[in-house]
């Protein structure tokens, strides 16, 4: 596969996520790598993030979201479970939901 081949990364990231910026901060770095998508907060208190962009900057967010010890990273992740599909060109930008 290559690095600059698009993809839609789907990550559900587990821990203290909700009600401590972490949509927001998913978002700016998601922004500073080009990728556009959504992180939503899901009944069950995990944060589901959906990036679409050439598969190296989505390898890269995927990376800062389970990195121990980001800097500047609110909240504290235990866990994050990934999935991956071909794009689907829905988004444009970044949102928080």
């Amino acid at each position: 596969m290559d690095d600059e081949e698009r993809a839609r990364l789907t990550a559900w990231v587990r821990g203290r996520v909700q009600g401590v910026g972490f949509r927001w901060w998913v978002r700016s770095r998601a922004l500073e790598l080009g990728l556009a998508g959504s992180a939503a907060n899901l009944s069950d208190g995990r944060v589901e993030v959906v990036a679409e962009g050439p598969r190296s900057k989505c390898r890269e967010l995927l990376e800062l979201l389970r990195g121990d010890g980001v800097a500047g990273r609110p909240g504290k992740v235990t866990g994050v479970t990934e999935r991956w599909s071909a794009p689907r060109g829905e988004a444009a930008g970044f949102v928080e939901r």
